[in-house]
């Protein structure tokens, strides 16, 4: 029997230009989201890519991020326009609706034209007299590539 890495091979790319990719890509969703609020400061970090043993070297992108101290209400608006407008930008909506979490919480992942990219996406509301803010995290993730060398 064949191992299924065997069968998949993870392209060879420049890992600077996927990195602009990734965060271009989290640029893009915060013009979309159109919300004024604290913004968490990351870049783009590289990941081994679990599907493939250590030694391929076979790694993705990561960009978390998250926006907060913004209304609950402006935030739900916000999703919605993320609904509406990423499809317009060649993103195709892959999940609507609640993640696996026992708070079930609203849930968009996206998956980009060329398919190298998928965003997820998921808004967390919390009580008005709540200490933490609510707030939408997002997470944009390159696929598996193996950098040039």
């Amino acid at each position: 029997m064949s191992n299924e890495n065997d069968e998949k091979k993870a392209d060879v790319r420049d890992e600077r230009a996927v990195k602009q990719s990734v965060e271009r890509a989290s640029s893009e969703i915060l013009d979309i989201l159109a919300v004024k609020g604290r913004i968490t400061r990351s870049g783009a970090v590289l990941t081994p890519c679990t599907a493939y043993p250590e030694e391929d070297e076979v790694h993705r992108l990561r960009h978390p991020w998250s926006i907060y101290d913004v209304p609950g209400a402006d935030l739900e608006q916000a999703m919605d326009r993320l609904r509406a407008q990423l499809p317009a930008r060649g993103w195709k909506i892959v999940k609507d609706g609640p993640d696996k979490s026992r708070a079930k919480l609203p849930q968009i992942v996206a998956n980009s034209a060329d398919g190298h990219l998928s965003a997820d996406l998921r808004l967390w509301l919390e009580p008005a007299d709540g200490k933490r803010s609510s707030m939408i995290e997002v997470t944009v993730v390159s696929d598996c590539f193996r950098s040039r060398s």
